[in-house]
């Protein structure tokens, strides 16, 4: 009989064990999956982000660390664009004078192809509940002494995982600083670095 009551307590301790150890994958392939698709998200908005920085600096010879003036510039403002009229190539249409490089503007949102909603909501991180992404500009000191305007932006795993797998969080945030000594988040460009304005995903 209790040969019989061990066997029994042995069995469902054995089936709960391994339920657990198949949870925990589960648990960690579900977390990844969920990790990824909100990573792709930050990043295409980060994306936008830094192409404004980028129009913004060709028309200012700096880069932007507020978002309030990066907004009003990508609603406002315009940019000046060239357009070739005809081939070099065509030695004909040369000798009539008829290749030549046209100047026009268009408009910086137009230009980024964002709907005046979303340039608002560009500072905001996804998933996080009203945080703004990090933004940060200034200039650096190349080895050749050349100063370069740089700019960082970024969003911290904290900010758009945070109500995800409190403990498979921890170990991405803990293996990105420790193991792989990377910044535990989505960012482009870098303050101490001209990088032009490279992510950390690519």
């Amino acid at each position: 009989m209790k040969k019989t009551i061990l066997s029994i307590i042995l069995a469902i301790t054995a089936i709960g064990m391994g339920y657990y150890a198949v949870e925990m994958v589960l648990s960690s392939i579900r977390f990844q999956e969920q990790t990824d698709a909100r990573k792709a998200v930050v990043i295409k908005q980060i994306k936008s982000i830094r192409s404004a920085e980028n129009l913004f600096k060709k028309s200012n010879n700096r880069f932007t660390a507020s978002f309030d003036t990066l907004t009003n510039f990508v609603l406002n403002d315009s940019i000046e664009l060239e357009k070739k009229l005809g081939s070099a190539d065509d030695s004909v249409a040369v000798a009539k004078g008829l290749v030549k490089t046209v100047k026009f503007k268009m408009a910086v949102i137009d230009s980024l192809k964002l709907t005046p909603e979303q340039v608002k909501n560009l500072r905001y991180i996804p998933y996080s509940n009203g945080q703004e992404f990090s933004l940060d500009a200034g200039t650096f000191m190349t080895e050749a002494k050349v100063l370069v305007p740089v700019f960082e932006c970024k969003a911290p795993y904290k900010a758009f995982l945070a109500d995800l797998d409190r403990q498979e969080l921890i170990n991405l945030i803990h293996e990105s600083k420790t193991i792989y000594e990377v910044y535990p988040g989505i960012k482009v460009g870098a303050m101490d670095a001209a990088n032009q304005g490279e992510g950390n995903w690519e």
